[in-house]
C-alpha cells in the first residue's frame, strides 16, 4: 500500500519558476538520469496525481511535472484566458528554461490537448524540441466521443459556469472524482481532501469555470489537434484504462487507428485516474 502524501509534502518537493509574469509550480526529480520525461497533468487536479508513481518513473527518467496555470500550486490569475494554446506556451517555456531539448512526452486528460498543440508545432518545425516518444493516457481528445459529466457541461457553459463554480464544495468535488474511478474504494477520503485543498489554493474557486473552457476548445481546434496526431511519425504509446466513464476506451481504439506508429496498451479494471487508482500496473505499462 502506497503511503498517502499530503499536499504540503508534495509542495515541499517542488519549487516555483516565474514564466510570463506568473509563478508556476514545478517538480523536477531524477536529475542524474540521461533521459527526461515531461508530464502534462489532467483536469481539475494537478501534478499531485503522480505522487504514487514518481519514484518508479525516476528510476529511468529525469521527471518534470508542473501544475498548469490555474491548477494546483501555480498562480490562478482571474484576468486570464486559460486557453490550451497558452498552456502549451507555458510548458514549452518551462522546458526551455530548464534546458530540455530532448524528452519523452506523457500526457493525461486535459494534458493530452496541451500535448497535441505542442505536437502540431513540432510537426511544422516551430519548436526546437526532440520528442523521442509520445505517451497518451485517458484524455477526451476525440471530444465527440467523450461522455462528459453534468458538472463539466455546466462549468463550460458561459451562462451557468461562474454560478456552478461558486456553489462547488468539497462534497461535490469528492463525489465527482470518486465517480470516475472504477474501484471507488481506491479514491480515499484522505487523498481527495488533499486534491481539493490544491484546487482551492490561491483562490482557485474563482477560476474553475474558466479552466473548463478547454472542452469548447477541443471542438474548435479539432482539425488542428486530431490532424497533428494523424500527421506525426513519433513513436506513440496509448496507455488507456478501459473502465474510464468519461474518456471511454472507444477513443483509444480510434486513436490507435489514426496514429501511424503506435502501440495500444489497455489497462483492465481501472478508471479515469489510473496513475492514482492502479499505480503499479499503470507505471509498468508506461515504462514497458
Amino acid at each position: 500500500m502506497i503511503k498517502i502524501m499530503t499536499a504540503e509534502q508534495w509542495k515541499q518537493k517542488g519549487n516555483f519558476i516565474k514564466l510570463f509574469n506568473n509563478e508556476v509550480f514545478v517538480i523536477d526529480e531524477g536529475k542524474n538520469n540521461d533521459k527526461t520525461m515531461v508530464i502534462l497533468h489532467g483536469y481539475p487536479t494537478s501534478s499531485y496525481d503522480y505522487f504514487k508513481v514518481l519514484d518508479r518513473l525516476t528510476t529511468e527518467y529525469r521527471v518534470i511535472i508542473h501544475d498548469h496555470l490555474g491548477f494546483g500550486f501555480s498562480d490562478k490569475p482571474q484576468d486570464y484566458s486559460y486557453s490550451l494554446i497558452e498552456q502549451a506556451d507555458i510548458a514549452l517555456e518551462l522546458w526551455k528554461k530548464l534546458g530540455i531539448t530532448e524528452c519523452t512526452l506523457l500526457a493525461h486528460d486535459y494534458g493530452t490537448s496541451v500535448a497535441t498543440e505542442i505536437l502540431h508545432r513540432h510537426n511544422s518545425n516551430q519548436i526546437n524540441l526532440t520528442i523521442n516518444e509520445l505517451i497518451l493516457c485517458n484524455g477526451s481528445i476525440h471530444i465527440e466521443l467523450s461522455q462528459l459529466r453534468l458538472i463539466q457541461k455546466l462549468l463550460k457553459n458561459k451562462y451557468t459556469g461562474k454560478y456552478v463554480a461558486k456553489l462547488s464544495n468539497e462534497f461535490i468535488f469528492t463525489k465527482n472524482i470518486r465517480n470516475v474511478y472504477h474501484d471507488k474504494s481506491q479514491a480515499t477520503n484522505d487523498e481527495l481532501k488533499e486534491m481539493w485543498q490544491q484546487l482551492m489554493y490561491n483562490d482557485g474557486k474563482k477560476v474553475i469555470h474558466r479552466l473548463s473552457n478547454y472542452i469548447n476548445e477541443r471542438y474548435f481546434f479539432w482539425h488542428r489537434w486530431i490532424g497533428a496526431l494523424k500527421e506525426t511519425q513519433l513513436k506513440t504509446k496509448i496507455v488507456w484504462a478501459k473502465n474510464d466513464p468519461v474518456a471511454v476506451f472507444e477513443i483509444a481504439e480510434l486513436l490507435a487507428s489514426e496514429i501511424k506508429n503506435n502501440t495500444l496498451l489497455p489497462l483492465e479494471n481501472s478508471g479515469h485516474f489510473p496513475m492514482l487508482e492502479s499505480p503499479e500496473r499503470w507505471v509498468n505499462l508506461v515504462l514497458d
